[in-house]
C-alpha cells in the first residue's frame, strides 16, 4: 500500500509535466519555431561548415542533396524538427560530424527552415533534441487557425 501511494502522485505527476510541455510549445514548423537573428547566425555556420558540399544557396552538389526546396521537405515531411536536428548533429558535417555546438546546430537548422519558408517566431530554435521531437515537419501550410496562432 505504501508502494501505491507513493507511485500514484509520482505518474500523475509525469502526466501532468508532459502534458504542460506539448501545450506549452509549437507542434509545428508552421507556428515560427525560430528568430530572424538566429537564422542569420545560421547562414554564417553554414556557409562556413556546410555550403561547400551542399553549396552556397543550398541547391547541393554533387552527392550532397539540397537543403532547400520540394525534394527537401518531401524526404522530411511528417517527420519532426528532433529528427532532422538529430540527423545533421550526428551525421555532419560528413569529415567531421558533431563538430559544432548544438547551438550552432539549432542556429543552422533555423537557417534551413527559414530558406524553406517556414515563419519567424519571437523565441530562437531550441537545442534540446527531446523539445524538438514535438515539432512536426509538414509541407503544407495548415488552413488558417489550425497552426494555433
Amino acid at each position: 500500500m505504501l508502494r501505491l501511494r507513493f507511485i500514484l502522485p509520482v505518474m500523475a505527476l509525469g502526466l501532468a509535466a508532459g502534458t504542460a510541455m506539448a501545450q506549452m510549445g509549437p507542434s509545428s514548423v508552421w507556428q515560427g519555431i525560430y528568430t530572424p537573428d538566429q537564422a542569420a547566425r545560421g547562414d554564417g555556420v553554414y556557409q562556413q561548415a556546410c555550403g561547400a558540399c551542399h553549396g552556397a544557396a543550398l541547391g547541393g552538389t554533387g552527392e550532397a542533396p539540397p537543403l532547400i526546396g520540394g525534394e527537401f521537405i518531401s524526404h522530411w515531411d511528417t517527420m519532426t524538427v528532433g529528427d532532422l536536428y538529430d540527423r545533421v548533429r550526428t551525421t555532419m558535417p560528413q569529415n567531421n560530424p558533431q563538430s559544432l555546438t548544438r547551438e550552432q546546430y539549432a542556429d543552422v537548422l533555423a537557417y534551413l527552415l527559414k530558406a524553406n519558408g517556414f515563419p519567424e517566431g519571437a523565441v530562437p530554435l531550441d537545442r534540446r533534441s527531446e523539445v524538438l521531437a514535438t515539432i512536426g515537419i509538414t509541407a503544407e501550410k495548415p488552413a488558417s487557425g489550425a497552426t494555433g496562432q
